[in-house]
């Protein structure tokens, strides 16, 4: 019972996964740098996320083109990811683009 109790637990606790530099094994929250253009410094700041349930529900989008649509973007000049898992039962995935 306590083998099986421990299984479940271990399925559970490593089922959601999202792309980032560094993992924790309970919390992760990372920011990290993907590119870089040679445009000048950004004003303007868009946002686009996925999000994943249990590993079993992934809905979302997270592409360079909507983060920059949000937020009138039509230079890029770099870009960021961040990465959040609780549990692997949470996780999201948001890039972060800047331009003008």
């Amino acid at each position: 019972m306590a083998l099986s109790v421990a299984v479940v637990c271990a399925f559970l606790c490593s089922c959601g996964v999202t792309k980032s530099p560094v993992m924790g094994l309970a919390y992760t929250d990372v920011v990290s740098g993907n590119a870089v253009t040679s445009n000048q410094l950004a004003t303007k700041v868009g946002r686009s996320t996925a999000t994943g349930i249990l590993g079993l529900v992934a809905t979302g989008d997270a592409s360079y083109q909507t983060a920059a649509k949000t937020a009138g973007i039509t230079k890029i000049t770099h870009v960021d990811e961040r990465s959040y898992t609780i549990l692997g039962i949470y996780t999201t995935y948001e890039t972060i683009v800047y331009g003008e």
